[in-house]
């Protein structure tokens, strides 16, 4: 009998399914050079899936409206951030198929939740918790700084916030909170979602897992992307969210890129 036993045998953990791969600090331009050819290359699907969330939008926007807290839309459009790369799955879908060599409709692109459905659908619940925190933490300093009675109309909303001796501090703090949130959120999601879409076989967990050391090992070039994907959905938001027709599919296609690029097999 051979004296040899494997590392499975011998009670230690299996080999690490994934591994990450250090980037130069540049490398997301490329990311969005490769997204655009994507894109490009599926503009119907790809424009369309950022038309329907752009109208989606606009349907939040104006359901805030109607329901007299239109205070909301800011702390919820800065929560959409922290939902995108979910949303986004399709994207992932379509530029994988691309890489196959497959073409893509708008059905098979949607269907990208049926590659990984437990999974990627707790992956989802986990954003969607962390975008319900941001906007109760928003909701508690607004109420906190400004009170339960100030409830001007949208249009005077602006001056009145601006004549508060409070506007400063909870700038400051809102920033503050809201920052840390969101790179708790960008470590967990920045590569786990398509992972999900590419590997049926991953966890969720381990899929946050690789996300994070991903982040951590070429916190370079990632503060970049961040930075990056924070300039695109800023100016896209602007107006009306229109941008976001555009914007939307080429960050979700260069974030299938920035995947590929930085975790191995």
């Amino acid at each position: 009998m051979s004296s040899e036993i494997s590392t499975t045998e011998a009670g230690e953990p299996p080999a690490r399914i994934s591994r990450v791969r250090r980037v130069s600090t540049d490398r997301p331009w490329a990311w969005l050079t490769l997204g655009w050819r994507d894109m490009m290359a599926n503009k119907a699907v790809s424009l369309s899936y950022g038309a329907v969330l752009t109208i989606g939008g606009w349907i939040f926007a104006l359901l805030m409206f109607e329901v007299g807290t239109a205070w909301a839309i800011l702390p919820a459009t800065a929560g959409f951030f922290i939902l995108a790369p979910l949303l986004a799955a399709g994207l992932y879908e379509a530029s994988r198929r691309r890489e196959a060599g497959q073409p893509t409709t708008l059905a098979e692109a949607v269907g990208s939740f049926r590659r990984n459905p437990t999974q990627i659908a707790m992956m989802g619940v986990l954003l969607l918790v962390l975008h319900l925190f941001w906007v109760r933490i928003a909701g508690l300093l607004f109420a906190l700084f400004f009170g339960l009675n100030f409830a001007p109309s949208l249009i005077e909303l602006p001056m009145a916030m601006l004549r508060s001796n409070d506007l400063l501090p909870f700038l400051l703090i809102g920033t503050g909170l809201g920052f840390v949130l969101a790179c708790v959120t960008f470590a967990v999601s920045a590569v786990s979602v398509p992972m999900l879409v590419d590997r049926p076989e991953m966890s969720f967990l381990e899929a946050v897992t690789v996300s994070i050391q991903a982040v951590m090992e070429n916190w370079r070039a990632m503060a970049l992307w961040a930075g990056l994907i924070v300039v695109f959905t800023g100016l896209a938001l602007v107006p009306f969210f229109l941008g976001l027709i555009i914007a939307l599919p080429l960050i979700g296609h260069a974030t299938w890129h920035a995947y590929k690029d930085l975790v191995v097999r």
